[in-house]
């Protein structure tokens, strides 16, 4: 992915850094700890600041793709995990504090043993709370042909690069709740066919509107809150101890998301399009509702039944998604209906 333009000091002193090699960078990462301390301490909303959500997308980036003309040695470099860890912590708290306010007075079981079948009734119930705005009946019915294609630029940051976070989680897992992630996981990536891979899909649904679909392309373009979504994702990811939150994150996207497929497929059906561009999202309607009873039964319920300590973090995991889905969702139909562009910059009309 190419570095993306600055938004703030944080930025431009981490893209500083990224560009020399690691042995020769020692003054500046300092200095852009010391400037990440002050930044974290000062901001008001971690979620929403567009610098501090940058960095930390593009530090997370080095475990994915990487950043084009910035070496590899960067990725396990001690003083910039050291970084990392600096901006984590009080993003994770405000994920906590969010994940709290959604999951409203939902109680956890007031018992230690809990079976794999009663973790998905919580996850199920926990997704039927879900009281946010709309956007796939926004998309279905009201959605513009500019907003749908806003809307495939807000998805493009984490769909072009779908189900890589949740990966992370296999080697933290054993038994029946890894085999489960093996096995939703293997749909995700088509099968072992290239094309069919779900990414590979949605790129298909951006050419469809005449976007560029190459990876990164539109991370210039997308609010803070669109890349804390994928922060997310990447932390519990990335992070063992938070293995429990990146099994429930899964899971409640799973049970979260056949239906709104079925409404975003039907929105791009209603300006014309056909099965070149509709089907990812009727892709997903069908192979959802099957992942969603592994997802919450084997893989979040086969975890919690091995690690009983563990069902708290699933329900962070799936509690958090709600929250910056419901507050990505409130930005998006808010602009539009005011107007207003969801994005930070224009994207070129389609040729």
């Amino acid at each position: 992915m190419r570095i993306p333009d600055t938004r703030g000091p944080l930025t431009s002193a981490l893209f500083t850094v990224l560009a020399q090699a690691p042995d020769a960078a020692g003054t500046e990462l300092d200095r852009l700890y010391r400037l990440a301390a002050r930044q974290v301490a000062g901001t008001g909303d971690i979620i929403g600041d567009e610098d501090i959500q940058l960095a930390l997308f593009c530090l997370y980036e080095l475990h994915y793709s990487g950043l084009d003309s910035v070496s590899d040695n960067w990725e396990w470099e001690p003083a910039l995990i050291r970084v990392r860890q600096l901006v984590e912590e009080p993003f994770e708290a405000a994920l906590r504090a969010a994940a709290h306010q959604a999951a409203g007075d939902f109680e956890l079981p007031d018992r230690g043993a809990i079976t794999s079948d009663e973790v998905a009734d919580v996850l199920f119930g926990l997704a039927a709370m879900d009281t946010g705005p709309s956007l796939s009946r926004y998309v279905a019915r009201k959605a513009s042909l500019e907003q749908l294609r806003e809307f495939l630029v807000h998805k493009a940051v984490y769909q072009l690069k779908e189900a890589d976070p949740h990966t992370w989680a296999i080697p933290r897992l054993s038994g029946r709740p890894k085999a489960a992630l093996v096995e939703i996981q293997a749909d995700e990536y088509g099968g072992g066919r290239p094309e069919r891979m779900h990414s590979a899909l949605f790129a298909r649904t951006m050419r469809g509107l005449g976007l560029d679909d190459r990876y990164g392309a539109y991370v210039d373009a997308v609010p803070a809150v669109s890349l804390a979504s994928v922060n997310l994702m990447s932390l519990c990811g990335l992070n063992r101890r938070l293995r429990g939150a990146i099994t429930g994150h899964l899971a409640i996207y799973e049970m979260t998301s056949s239906q709104p497929n079925r409404f975003y497929g039907n929105g791009f059906r209603r300006h014309g399009f056909g099965a070149e561009v509709t089907h990812y999202f009727d892709e997903h309607v069908e192979a959802d509702a099957v992942h969603e009873q592994i997802a919450g039964r084997d893989l979040a319920g086969g975890l919690v039944e091995a690690e009983p300590h563990l069902l708290a973090d699933v329900l962070f995991g799936a509690s958090a998604v709600m929250a910056l889905d419901s507050r990505l969702s409130a930005h998006l139909i808010s602009s539009w209906e005011a107007g207003a562009s969801s994005l930070r910059t224009a994207v070129p009309a389609a040729a």
